[in-house]
């Protein structure tokens, strides 16, 4: 039945291509089959806008070159008629989130079956129709075809009845594809993940002023590759991902070439090696041999208080679960106090039985005690001009408490087996693993006592709530073990990185080293990958996910999942290539419709 062609009233999203500019639509054209010549197509996009009820409300000439069908306005249109099989369950999920919810999906792949039964691959996009009243009228459907695209549709399924778009889509590291003048045409799911940008905000745009790497515009591996089609691997660079933060990757590049050898295009290949710490600012500059790492707020809190702490003369307890790095934060206290050309001498309170922590402290004379042959100076007096730390300080017996808090009081000391007092001319910082204040209502630390240390308490985080901490404690944590072992480890792998950050890390920053050096002895190549780690305790349980959704969308999306599912014969990783989303998307949405 003729309908008066269709006029979009309200705008278009922009996003779209640019399609606002270009929706004037030509009259059906009658032309026989023989007319088309898939290689020799004109440029440019097909459109095709669909109402809510999917009639076809008009499409260009172009739409149906692309797809070899013919579009007549006014009649319904299954996505069955233009999609095939494998790319149905993607489109159906597209199209319903865009007439629901205003969604727009782009850079999605499909195919076109022609009659020798080669396939022909193409993008297409899905965003909203607005009218007058800027409510949802319609969907518009773009179908493009490019260099990229022609070049998937010339290795066809690689023989295993798959898209090439799901090899790239995949892959294990990010990778993105540019044309000569370097604009992004495709940017893969790992690269989004890695840095945050959706193909949506990156296609059609430089790579280098997305990425922003600190080579792009001076030593560019991919530039140089567009110009002498040389490949490149193994180069390390920086670039900023969305959120501003620098990241090490380590890349490779390679050219596209056309028919006639000549390059037209080029792909990087790039692989995460951890968050890169800014060459100016991110590790607090403390003088020595003394690193103390941390961006994440507890720690900037701690770091913004350790100047002026350390030039006083104040007594200052650490408190914090073991491996939390005490004894770097007490030898960072004396590296920056006035005391920092004395002695930084440490004592741990547990080390020793009691009858000898005494002597090791305050020194003994001759003859003090069997077994004591010769004079011997004790920790105080080493200490003098210095700091004495004394640490897990809550382990001491109560009768050396005592002891202790008469020296800090009076500032003197004697020898064991001595009358002559010395006196104490150091600073003392203590630490504990212990809730002191717990410690003292069970009647096992004198409250004087705690009161005189606790001038100053300093709180250190466990790693556990520290995430943003991780990947510069990794990168650290490797520069460190590759001097050690003569190694050239880069960094971790993204799931690696993801499970420390979601670890509960009960033995904090002594046990991340640890699993680095146990997976740095058996690493053979550049980046630490999964299978190396020790076995790990589970992870930190997540909060489940919100399920409450409008109720035709649930029944209508919950559907197309299912279909999917049945697809593939209930594999998951299959399906979620089939609906174009992650797996752990499908996940998500499969435990918020039940179908797990």
């Amino acid at each position: 039945m003729a309908q008066t062609p269709f006029h979009p009233t309200g705008p278009l999203n922009h996003q779209t291509s640019g399609i606002g500019g270009r929706l004037r639509f030509r009259p059906r054209l009658r032309v026989s089959e023989d007319h088309y010549d898939y290689d020799d197509l004109p440029a440019g996009d097909g459109i095709l806008i669909l109402s809510p009820e999917q009639v076809i409300l008009s499409a260009t000439l172009q739409a149906e070159r692309l797809l070899r069908v013919r579009f007549t306005p006014g009649q319904s249109l299954s996505l069955s008629e233009i999609f095939p099989e494998s790319s149905l369950a993607q489109a159906e999920l597209a199209l319903t989130e865009t007439l629901e919810l205003g969604v727009m999906r782009a850079q999605l792949l499909t195919q076109v079956l022609l009659p020798s039964e080669k396939a022909r691959f193409l993008k297409y996009s899905v965003a909203p129709l607005y009218g007058q009243d800027r409510k949802i009228i319609g969907a518009v459907l773009v179908f493009h075809d490019d260099i990229l695209t022609k070049s998937w549709s010339a290795w066809s399924d690689f023989g295993l009845s798959v898209a090439p778009g799901a090899v790239f889509e995949h892959l294990d590291r990010g990778l993105f594809i540019v044309n000569q003048r370097r604009t992004i045409t495709a940017f893969n799911r790992t690269a989004q993940e890695l840095t945050g940008f959706s193909p949506d905000e990156v296609v059609g745009r430089y790579c280098w002023e997305v990425l922003q790497g600190d080579h792009c515009k001076t030593e560019c591996a991919l530039k140089a590759t567009l110009e002498d089609g040389v490949t490149r691997k193994a180069q390390e660079v920086r670039i900023k991902d969305k959120a501003g933060r620098w990241l090490n990757l380590l890349i490779s590049t390679a050219p596209i070439r056309n028919k006639r050898e000549a390059v037209v295009g080029g792909v990087e290949t790039f692989q995460f090696l951890g968050l890169a710490l800014p060459r100016r600012e991110a590790r607090f500059p403390i003088p020595g041999e003394v690193s103390i790492i941390g961006q994440s707020p507890p720690m900037k809190r701690l770091l913004a208080m350790l100047p002026d702490v350390a030039r006083s003369e104040a007594t200052v307890v650490l408190e914090g679960e073991s491996g939390t790095g005490k004894d770097l934060f007490a030898q960072a206290i004396h590296l920056r106090s006035p005391r920092a050309p004395g002695p930084f001498v440490a004592f741990n309170c547990s080390a020793l039985v009691e009858t000898l922590i005494e002597s090791e402290l305050f020194g003994h004379v001759k003859g003090a005690f069997t077994g004591a042959i010769s004079h011997k100076v004790g920790r105080f007096e080493m200490a003098k001009g210095g700091t004495l730390f004394l640490d897990e300080i809550g382990e001491l017996k109560l009768e050396l408490q005592v002891k202790l808090l008469r020296v800090l009081e009076s500032k003197v000391f004697e020898r064991v087996g001595s009358s002559q007092p010395i006196p104490m001319e150091a600073r003392i910082i203590a630490a504990t693993s212990r809730n002191l204040l717990e410690e003292v209502r069970r009647g096992r630390f004198r409250m004087d006592l705690l009161y005189r240390l606790r001038t100053v308490p300093f709180y250190l985080p466990p790693l556990r709530d520290r995430q943003e901490d991780i990947p510069l404690l990794v990168n650290h944590c490797l520069a460190r073990l590759n001097r050690k072992y003569g190694k050239e480890v880069r960094g971790v792998d993204p799931k690696v990185l993801s499970l420390f950050q979601n670890y509960a890390w009960p033995g904090n920053i002594r046990e991340l080293e640890r699993v680095l050096e146990y997976a740095l002895v058996f690493v053979k190549g550049a980046v630490i990958t999964k299978d190396l780690l020790p076995e790990l305790e589970s992870p930190r349980p997540r909060p489940a996910a919100p399920a409450h959704l409008h109720r035709q969308r649930w029944d209508r999306e919950r559907l197309i999942i299912q279909k999917a599912l049945h697809q593939v014969r209930g594999n998951r990783e299959a399906a979620a290539r089939v609906l174009g989303i992650s797996r752990s998307s499908l996940w998500r949405k499969m435990k918020v419709y039940d179908l797990l």
